[in-house]
């Protein structure tokens, strides 16, 4: 199963899981006092980044990010990599986002960032966005299965579950991961004639 499949049954738009302590290794960048949406948000209006809040990421971290999404979702030929749909911009908004939840990840995702770099410069004197894809995939698979990481690896895994997983998030709720998913909801239809009797028998209904 490739990377594509793998992260398709794993897919998820905000993972739960708790993460444990992350050691600091770079500082992270505050919001600044941005107010949450409050009880009555206005959901049906179009907000454009950073007019809620103020984003996040460096031009040098979003170009950290640009690689670490594309190395995880890259393009194929039934879709385009994370980062042509905007996965950026989402994790961006994500992290800037003044709620508990995303200021844990915003330290998680800044320190991650920085971890990344570090270490595609100690490996290959470049920054991570500079190296060729079978440096990135040597870099990524120290630290793409934390049970398995090495101890000295194990911070950055704990990075890289979260970072991957609000990459597939906002990957395939866009139209573009949907089609690549083939999810079949929201789409109208002219009559329901009701279940398949292949899955009525299944379920013991017929």
């Amino acid at each position: 199963m490739d990377r594509r499949a793998s992260l398709k049954w794993v897919l998820t738009a905000a993972a739960t899981l708790p993460l444990g302590r992350f050691v600091p290794l770079a500082a992270a960048k505050d919001a600044g006092e941005a107010k949450p949406y409050g009880a009555d948000p206005k959901l049906l209006e179009i907000h454009h980044p950073g007019e809620l809040w103020p984003l996040t990421l460096t031009p040098e971290q979003r170009r950290t990010a640009t690689a670490l999404c594309d190395t995880i979702i890259p393009a194929d030929g039934s879709s385009p990599g994370a980062s042509a749909v905007g996965v950026v911009d989402f994790i961006d908004e994500w992290i800037s986002a003044p709620y508990e939840k995303q200021r844990a990840d915003r330290k998680i995702v800044l320190d991650g960032l920085a971890w990344v770099d570090a270490e595609a410069g100690r490996r290959f004197a470049k920054p991570l966005a500079a190296l060729g894809e079978d440096q990135r995939h040597g870099i990524c698979d120290d630290i793409c299965y934390a049970p398995r990481a090495k101890a000295e690896f194990a911070e950055a895994a704990k990075f890289f579950a979260r970072f991957r997983d609000l990459t597939a998030g906002g990957f395939y709720t866009t139209p573009q991961g949907r089609k690549d998913l083939q999810y079949v909801g929201n789409v109208p239809l002219k009559q329901f004639d009701g279940p398949p009797l292949e899955v009525l028998k299944k379920v013991g209904l017929a």
